[in-house]
């Protein structure tokens, strides 16, 4: 089923983000993580992408088993850098031929020994150069990335916003937003976009902050603020692992709940691979 139909049969609908192991860990350690990750039931489960395609063939094993063997839907990461036109269609037509209908474009994050990559060499410059292609390719559901606080490499919030619209009219079926931790900010942002005619389903990303060092690291990669409450909550509990990871659980809960009673269309929640934090969270919040 595409997920585009799943944004008209429920709301709001609830989704998971797994990333595949490294190439050197055995592609077995990620089954015991989605094992109890489909005990929770989710509506799909999107499995991402390494930098450059790194994880290609990984990527689209674990989303077949995620399919196939689990029954649940689920949402392979495709991305501009790394890919030629050719290689694109390949991957779409491998994936359909596994039942699996819907792709996340994103433009990517360059390999991680090419810091000054240039995204001009692509076949695909950007994201939405890549929806517009595989749209064009035939029936196949694509969502695609919105930033609540504007792309790292973009510097006015309305030029973003711009970018955005441009691409979900090249095809977008609907939109996940990156990691934030207000979520007055995604309010903000929702209006915005739809103040522009952005009007596909959008779904909320979360991310549980279970690790004090982890988050600052991410934070320093995609630019997400970090509320005053937060903040203080890592500068108390960020040396002990276990009382950060259940502050950072209870503040997970209560994001998502505050979504949940605002009526949000999605919520996606960035699993890090955690099957019994996030298991956790959901029950906090009576969805699990």
């Amino acid at each position: 089923m595409k997920i585009s139909e799943i944004y008209l049969q429920k709301n709001p609908v609830i989704s998971f983000e797994i990333f595949p192991p490294k190439s050197t860990t055995p592609l077995e350690t990620i089954f015991s993580t989605l094992a109890e990750l489909t005990k929770l039931h989710p509506d799909y489960i999107s499995v991402t992408y390494g930098a450059g395609g790194s994880s290609r063939d990984r990527t689209k094993e674990i989303a077949s088993r995620i399919k196939n063997q689990y029954g649940i839907e689920t949402m392979a990461h495709l991305t501009c850098v790394g890919q030629s036109e050719a290689e694109i269609d390949q991957i779409v037509k491998e994936l359909r031929q596994e039942n699996i209908e819907n792709v996340l474009a994103l433009r990517g994050d360059p390999p991680a020994d090419q810091l000054d990559f240039d995204f001009s060499t692509c076949d695909f410059q950007y994201a939405a150069d890549l929806v517009k292609h595989i749209k064009s390719q035939g029936d196949i559901c694509v969502g695609a990335a919105a930033y609540p606080e504007g792309h790292c490499n973009c510097t006015r919030l309305s030029d973003d916003l711009d970018h955005l619209k441009n691409k979900v009219d090249q095809g977008v079926d609907f939109l996940i937003t990156q990691l934030y931790f207000d979520n007055r900010v995604f309010y903000n942002f929702m209006e915005n976009a739809r103040r522009i005619g952005i009007e596909c389903p959008v779904a909320a990303g979360v991310l549980p902050v279970l690790n004090g060092k982890q988050i600052k690291r991410i934070i320093s990669l995609c630019g997400a603020s970090m509320p005053a409450k937060l903040l203080m909550m890592v500068d108390k509990y960020g040396d002990n692992n276990d009382d950060m990871e259940k502050a950072g659980i209870e503040y997970a809960s209560n994001q998502v709940q505050d979504l949940l009673d605002n009526g949000v269309e999605g919520i996606h929640l960035y699993t890090m691979n955690k099957p019994q934090q996030i298991t956790q969270i959901l029950r906090n919040v009576g969805r699990a």
